[in-house]
């Protein structure tokens, strides 16, 4: 009996499961690598990126969203903000609580290191791959959308 992956379709996907989530954890390295996110902690960049896509939140919803303690959250926000990221304004529902939101600067922050992460794949994938293997990168993420649309 042969014991190469191909016999063992179970091992073969278990591999291929495990060479998929290294790879994509070295994609997402040199992604960062490409735009400067300072030296923010994850926690932090997690709550620019939640204020980005849902809005002005209090603290303490930033915090049940993130799965942080009130406190951790209120020392991150407070960095956000001494760093000229977020603000802070009364909440028009609530005048006892402060929405925070991003900043323009942070705003253009953002896009900036967005615009510099785009600009790397695109010259790389134009350098590294020929038109026909630019292809089967098209067909791999549309495959790779299937596995995570729901």
């Amino acid at each position: 009996m042969s014991n190469s992956l191909e016999s063992h379709p179970q091992a073969r996907i278990s591999a291929l499961a495990e060479d998929l989530r290294l790879l994509i954890g070295r994609l997402k390295r040199r992604l960062r690598e490409q735009s400067d996110r300072g030296d923010l902690p994850p926690s932090q960049v997690a709550v620019l990126l939640r204020l980005e896509k849902d809005g002005p939140a209090t603290v303490s919803s930033l915090a049940r969203c993130e799965g942080m303690r009130p406190q951790s959250m209120s020392s991150a926000v407070a960095a956000l903000e001494a760093a000229g990221l977020v603000t802070g304004r009364p909440d028009p529902g609530d005048g006892r609580q402060t929405l925070m939101s991003l900043t323009d600067a942070c705003r253009d922050w953002i896009q900036a290191g967005r615009a510099a992460r785009q600009d790397w794949l695109s010259r790389t994938i134009t350098a590294r791959l020929s038109p026909q293997e630019q292809d089967e990168l098209a067909a791999a993420v549309r495959l790779l959308k299937r596995l995570i649309d729901d």
